[in-house]
């Protein structure tokens, strides 16, 4: 089949696309910035990419002709508190047009459950993009699913947050409410068991696994499975407000995610009915498997894709493109240049790589902390992101309070923009050179100031950014070295 697969740098959209390929579909996949989009050489041919945003309205594009499915993964609930109805709505009738222009034979959208009570903002949203994708052409195909559980998916990562880092929690009163998980491998089976299937075109399903928890149930059993002693006190009094900046404070979860998230688990999320997983025969993975499933992957270092690496759609930085150039005029930098040994080119490039999440930051990595926690009170997003990978990165994915911007491993060039709090932006660059018997590695912050409340910031911190990053390019280059003389 000729699949349309938007969201194809998205949390559901990378773990499906290779599933997509596997099974021989010919891809097209949308993407706001190709420079994202990455896929193993072993598909090439199978695959093309068209970058479109449907935030706005488009044309048609050219890759766009003869499809028989198209997936609409597009989601906008951390973009803002307020107004993400209104871009999602848009986003969709976008969509819409540009599908009863190519022709499209089936749509399938990946939805939420909701309970009977009254609908969160978020549901109702979700509920809204349902109604507008529905007004194509093509049958619609619903699938609404609950909590997903696996690696990188943002309930896993809350859940694990949580669990890891709390023995006692004084919780909010939504831990109460019902949910009914499923495994993210069960996910993608339903996504791609509906493709082309007759009897659920313009039909509606809820997704969900055997088990139907509370909140409070899957925070327990998750600690039993990692041999974790935790106690929960739910609390009547702790608002939505206060809840959301609990989950903002100890988790790696962005306010904006926060807010709406608490909105939507004040409800219960339990499956209605089981009809398509019956019809596929699908034996859907139990709350436990599902978990030990996503430690499998994460025990490996084969996380896929991650919540966290996902641009906000109405973001400025939707264009990483536009900051791939580090800008000059009015700009304050601090440049570090240490010559290497060629030999030991790789190894330098290597620990560049690996920086960040539990690596740490080589140097003053208790200052690196207290600047994320700063951030945090800030309203920023701190260093809970950590890495998706410990040995990898890709353009686009987030790496602490940082977002990869250039990731040129072959060259030996990195580059950072800070999505930190700041009175300006700022660049965090590693650039290796290497030709005949010498090499350096140059490492330049760069800094652009707002105003004069930027400059200040700059200046007052002047000797701390002296001292940090001096020690972190020498540490860069010397980490390792000791280890290979004792094993050599």
């Amino acid at each position: 089949m000729r699949v349309f697969l938007t969201g194809a740098t998205g949390y559901i959209g990378k773990r499906l696309l290779p599933v997509l390929l596997r099974d021989g579909h010919q891809v097209v996949c949308c993407v706001r910035d190709r420079r994202r989009f990455r896929i193993p050489l072993q598909f090439a041919g199978q695959y093309r990419v068209c970058e479109v945003d449907f935030s706005r309205p488009v044309a048609l594009p050219p890759e766009v002709e003869e499809l028989d499915v198209a997936f609409y993964l597009i989601h906008s609930m951390s973009a803002s508190i307020r107004s993400f109805d209104k871009l999602e709505a848009d986003t969709a009738r976008n969509f819409v047009a540009v599908m009863d222009q190519a022709g499209v034979k089936q749509i399938v959208f990946l939805s939420g459950i909701c309970g009977d009570g009254p609908m969160s903002a978020h549901m109702r949203s979700r509920r809204n993009v349902e109604s507008i994708l529905r007004t194509a052409g093509a049958p619609v195909t619903v699938l609404r699913a609950g909590i997903v559980v696996g690696s990188g998916s943002a309930s896993f990562e809350i859940i694990r947050d949580l669990v890891e880092k709390l023995p006692l929690m004084i919780a909010p009163r939504w831990l109460r409410s019902l949910c009914q998980p499923i495994a993210i491998r069960d996910v993608i089976s339903c996504l791609t068991g509906v493709m082309g299937r007759r009897e659920t075109m313009g039909e509606t399903f809820d997704i969900g696994g055997p088990d139907l928890l509370t909140y409070k149930q899957m925070l327990l059993e998750y600690a039993r499975v990692r041999g974790l002693k935790r106690v929960i006190v739910t609390l009547p009094f702790m608002t939505p407000r206060l809840s959301s900046f609990w989950l903002y404070f100890i988790t790696s979860t962005p306010y904006k995610l926060a807010v709406n998230l608490v909105d939507s688990m004040k409800a219960d999320a339990v499956s209605a009915d089981c009809r398509l997983q019956r019809m596929l025969g699908q034996h859907p993975l139990d709350y436990t498997a599902a978990i030990a499933a996503a430690f499998q992957v994460i025990a490996q270092n084969a996380v896929i894709s991650s919540w966290k690496d996902a641009l906000i759609s109405s973001s400025a930085l939707d264009q990483l493109t536009d900051f791939a150039r580090v800008p000059t005029h009015g700009c304050l930098s601090n440049v570090q240049r240490v010559r290497l040994d060629p030999a030991d080119w790789k190894r330098v490039r290597d620990n560049i790589w690996a920086i960040g999440g539990a690596r740490g930051w080589y140097f003053a990595n208790r200052l690196w902390a207290l600047r994320g926690f700063l951030d945090r009170l800030a309203g920023g997003v701190g260093l809970r992101r950590g890495r998706t990978r410990p040995d990898t990165l890709h353009t686009g994915d987030a790496l602490d309070f940082w977002r990869v911007v250039v990731a040129d491993q072959a060259r030996g060039r990195l580059m950072l923009y800070a999505e930190m709090k700041l009175p300006g932006e700022a660049w965090l660059e590693f650039d290796m050179s290497r030709d005949g018997n010498q090499a350096m590695l140059v490492q330049t912050a760069t800094f652009r100031p707002s105003g004069i409340m930027g400059r200040l910031y700059w200046y007052l911190l002047w000797p701390v950014h002296v001292l940090v990053f001096r020690g972190m390019a020498r540490r860069i280059t010397e980490f390792g070295k000791e280890q290979i003389r004792v094993t050599g």
